[in-house]
This record gives structure tokens, sequence and C-alpha cells, in this order.
């Protein structure tokens, strides 16, 4: 801490720490929340928290969705949109108080605030804000804005979707090492708080790391490395390459912060990616949105508990009811700011089932047919609503399709309950969670009955596997060591495999396999190009067959989008376990 006096008065202002030093000061984080496009958002990340002992919470860092530096600065609306860190505070006379306006005359009449959600100090913290810009003065006043709650400010620099390549930031600017450093110092220089930064690899190790030490001399304190290329993402994804980051590890000063970022798919994989690149800590993004427990060390055997199963083969998880539940029950405590409902105990085999019997009246009422078909008959989109603004609440249907994705894969009809669920519509939403708690009880009964026949299911053909998603696992554990092809998705798909009723990843087919499936297809111009590129090297000259970029994508938000002429399907209904291809982390 530092002093200073002014007009007789003593001032203390914290000192800025840089580094590891500043690292250490958060309590040296193990676990990283990533930065997800719309998905990062408090809620979300008090969810996580809340599988984690005290101790556990103490190794968590969390990121808030990427935000755009110039709306943020500029639009009030946009922050009060994105980031909800404080809230007027209760008026003392019982009256009501209105929120303060930006337009305001005087700053002095403005009513008090107190902390709300994001960077709330009492249970957001440590905190990372993350911003995207490309110019200097817009990402410093935006930054400005954000540093009274939070730790740090990070630059996403690894964004490769076609609307970062439009407005060049993300990793759209890695061509630009100049304006990078611009960015980067810009805050070290003037920010009251630390800036780090988010990077993809480059084509070497060797471009890589002059990159890196870019960003560092810039005044980043901590450098978080994804381990795949700008190209990889959608059924292009891949494994991530976690040699990169050993070799960062080796060649950059050892005092320097590195999280690792790439192919976290469960908890085991989290210890595993830290002794093979020897970062600090590692981010999990994807695979924290199936499941929201990843850093959360599993219970023992016998100390299961409700929510947490653990099947005959000695397999488990948490049970997506279970975390449906705490996911609602965050929502009505802390966003809608009251007491979460009363709900019955989470069913385990050997409860009262008549709530069951009760239950199935209520799903009789639920009409069939194409959701959009349901809206119509119902009235629902004849006439203008409030629009829900509060990103937590926008952001629950999201989640709730990829927490659910393989449960919903088998129950279509919960599936389109939840399609029916307009944004922000919790009491809705609980009707899906009770919908949804009844037929995992239904599950458990029918398991036990057959001892666990019931969800066997034939052994996936390396050639005809069609369910499985990114194969980011780079190893397997155990005996199915053996059976790891890095050309193939199967050995990750069987190791990662549990009942419907649990939480677990999306595993994308390898780029490979996406193509001998069917899953992707190249364009026309794409053929032609791999035509030319063939016809050049038979000629021996293969000179300009290298990645071009990705061409003719959308303009859109930050949303799902084509990749280099891969035309990306829809989910198809008869593989109903096909990856959704939205990027959420750069």
């Amino acid at each position: 801490m530092a002093s200073s006096t002014t007009n007789g008065e003593t001032a203390t202002t914290k000192v800025k720490l840089h580094g590891r030093a500043f690292y250490e000061s958060i309590g040296s984080p193990k676990f990283v929340l990533a930065p997800m496009v719309d998905q990062s958002e408090f809620a979300w990340r008090m969810l996580t928290r809340s599988f984690m002992t005290p101790t556990e919470n103490s190794k968590l860092l969390a990121y808030t969705p990427m935000f755009h530096a110039r709306l943020f600065e500029e639009a009030a609306k946009y922050r009060e949109s994105h980031f909800e860190a404080t809230r007027t505070a209760p008026s003392t006379s019982g009256a009501a108080v209105s929120s303060p306006t930006p337009t305001s005359p005087n700053p002095d009449q403005l009513p008090p605030t107190i902390p709300f959600l994001d960077g709330n100090p009492a249970f957001d913290r440590p905190l990372f804000v993350q911003f995207c810009a490309n110019n200097p003065d817009h990402l410093l006043a935006a930054a400005k804005l954000a540093a009274p709650y939070c730790d740090a400010v990070d630059l996403n620099l690894g964004c490769p979707q076609g609307i970062a390549r439009k407005g060049h930031y993300g990793a759209f600017l890695q061509e630009d090492q100049e304006l990078i450093y611009k960015l980067i110092n810009n805050l070290h220089k003037n920010l009251p708080i630390p800036v780090t930064a988010k990077i993809r690899i480059l084509e070497t190790k060797e471009d890589t790391l002059v990159y890196a030490k870019n960003v560092l001399a810039a005044g980043a304190s901590i450098i978080t490395v994804h381990g795949r290329r700008r190209e990889q993402k959608g059924h292009l994804t891949g494994v991530a390459d976690w040699e990169y980051l050993r070799y960062l590890r080796k060649n950059l000063p050892k005092e320097t912060v590195i999280f690792a970022n790439g192919n976290i798919l469960q908890h085991g994989d989290i210890q595993q990616c830290l002794e093979a690149t020897g970062a600090d800590a590692v981010m999990s993004a994807e695979g924290n949105l199936s499941d929201p427990a990843i850093f959360a060390e599993p219970p023992s055997p016998g100390q299961e508990g409700r929510e947490y199963w653990r099947g005959k083969d000695g397999k488990g998880g948490y049970r997506v009811d279970a975390v449906f539940r705490r996911y609602m029950d965050i929502i009505h405590k802390y966003v809608l700011q009251h007491d979460p409902p009363t709900r019955r105990p989470l069913f385990i085999v050997g409860d009262d089932e008549t709530w069951l019997a009760e239950g199935k009246a209520q799903d009789a009422e639920q009409e069939e047919g194409p959701a959009r078909k349901r809206r119509k008959k119902d009235g629902g989109g004849g006439g203008k609503t409030e629009k829900c603004t509060s990103p937590n609440l926008v952001a629950m249907r999201p989640h709730l399709f990829h927490l659910l994705r393989h449960f919903i894969s088998k129950h279509t009809d919960i599936r389109d309950a939840l399609a029916r669920c307009r944004a922000g519509d919790v009491p809705a939403v609980e009707k899906v969670l009770d919908m949804v708690e009844r037929r995992i009880a239904e599950g458990l009964i029918e398991y036990e009955r057959t001892g666990g026949k019931s969800i066997e299911e034939p052994e996936p053909e390396p050639k005809a596997q069609e369910s499985a998603a990114p194969a980011e696992a780079s190893t397997t554990e155990g005996a199915e060591d053996a059976d790891f092809n890095p050309e193939s998705s199967v050995a990750t798909v069987k190791k990662c495999k549990r009942p419907w009723w649990i939480a677990q990843p999306i595993i994308r087919p390898l780029p490979k396999e996406a193509l001998a499936n069917g899953s992707i297809s190249l364009s026309k111009k794409e053929k032609k190009k791999q035509e030319l590129a063939a016809k050049a090297a038979a000629e021996g000259d293969v000179n300009g067959t290298g990645h071009e970029g990705n061409k003719g994508l959308e303009e859109e938000l930050p949303k799902p989008d084509g990749v280099a002429g891969i035309k990306e399907p829809t989910m198809d209904t008869k593989r109903p376990a096909l990856a959704a291809d939205e990027l959420v982390c750069g």
C-alpha cells in the first residue's frame, strides 16, 4: 500500500502488482473459467463455483464474456445489458430511488450504489474482464470503467470468427504485432490494475514464441495460450497442441505466468494438462459448459449423496437435474433477488414414486409438433413482449441446451418444451426442470430394474462413428491408452461416455472423421483449391498451398459461422449427439 497527502488528508492507494507477484496476490489459481461469448456470465460463474469446496474455490479464477471495448465505452445500454456490477442502494425512507443515469447534470446528486453481481467482492472474485479492441484509446477508456469491479483486464487475441476478421480484432490482429504491443502497453502504463492477454498459437513454435514475447514485453502480467491455430474451429477444431505450450514454458522466463487452454473435457484432464505443459493454471471453456463441476474433485465412493451418481462400472458424474436445480436456485437468489422455490429432495431409487404418476398428466398436456407451430397455436409471437436484457436471464436457454445436449437427444419432447421458453421466462424453465427431474427418476428406476442393461449401447466402430465431436483429450487413461488414435475420436468418446442423465462433454469428430462421415463437405471452391494444390504438388511446385484464412464468412455477431468453404449442417436427428459448432471461446 502507498499513501499520499492532499490538503492535509492522507489517501491510501493500492500498489499495482505485475506478473507472478500479481498472480500470487490473487491466490495462484490453478482452475480458470474461460471467457465465453455470452456464456461466462455471473450466474454460470456462480454455478461453477458452487461445486467447489472453499479450498478449491480459492484456486478458481473466472473471466467475464468478451465485451466490445468501443461499445462498452460509448453505450450505457450496452454496459447495462452485459455487466451488472452495481445497483442503486435501497432508500432508508422506503421510497423508490431512481437509478443513476449518465445524463444526470450533477454527479453529486446521483443516488448511491452498492455492489450487485459482476465482480462483487463477497462472491465473484477473482474476476478478469475481457475486451476485444483494435484502438488503444477505446480499450483504455472501457478498461477504466471496468477496473473498479475486477482484478485485471484481459485482451482477446484469440477470437477466430468472421465478425472478428471483419472488425479487425481477436485472432485477426496477430499479423499486426505493433498494434498488439500498443494495445497492451497503453493499459499497462495507464490502468490501475494489471493487463493480461489470451492468444492462439501460430504456424510454428518459433513464431508463437516471438508472439508471446511481444505480448509480455508490452506489459501483460499473464498470458493464456490456446493450443489451436486461428483456422481450427467448428468441425475443423481438432486437438489442441500441448507441445506448443511446453515449448513456451521452456523458452520464456521462469517467472512468466502461463495459462493453458484446450483439450479439457473432464476433471482428470486438468492435472494431465498441467503436467504436460508446465503451465501455472488450466482454462476450460466448452468442457465447463457441458459440466460446470469440471473443476471440482469428484466425491469418494459412498459419499455421492443425491446429486452425484456412480454406476455399476464405477464411472459417474453429476446428474443434469441436480446441476439444473443449482443453476435455477442461483437465478432466483442472486439475479431475481428472492428465495428459490421449495423443492422436494432430489429423487433416488427407493424414494416414494407417487409423484411420478401425478407428473405424467402434466406431460400429457405438452403438445406435439414443431415448437414454432406450437407457439403460433398458443398465440405466441403475435404480440409484443418486453425484451429481456439481463445477461443472466438471456443466457439461460443456451446454457440448458448445452448442459442437456445428451439428455434431449433422447427426450425430444423436453427439447421442444425448452425451445418454447422465451428468454427470461423463469416459470416456463421451472416447468422444464420438473419434466427433466421426472424423466431422470424413471431412467434411474429402469437402470436398477435391468441391472444396468437399460443404458447399454453397441460399441462404436471407428469408420461408422457419428456421435463423436472434437476429440480434445490428447490421451486416454489407464487401459484405454492403447486404444488412443490421434486420427480417431472413438477412444475419447468411449472414455467420456456416461448415461444420458449425467453431465458429460460433447465430443466433435476430428476433421478427417467429419469429412469421411459426411458431417461436413467441401464447397466447390474448396474442392477446386485442393485440385489445384494436388496438380501443383505433382509438378513439384507447392507454392501457394498454405492457409489462406477463412473465406466468405457471414457478417454476424460472435455466433456459429462457416469455415474456409466448409458447409456445416444443423443438428441431425439421425445423429443427435453430433456436436454443436458454436464457438464459445477464442
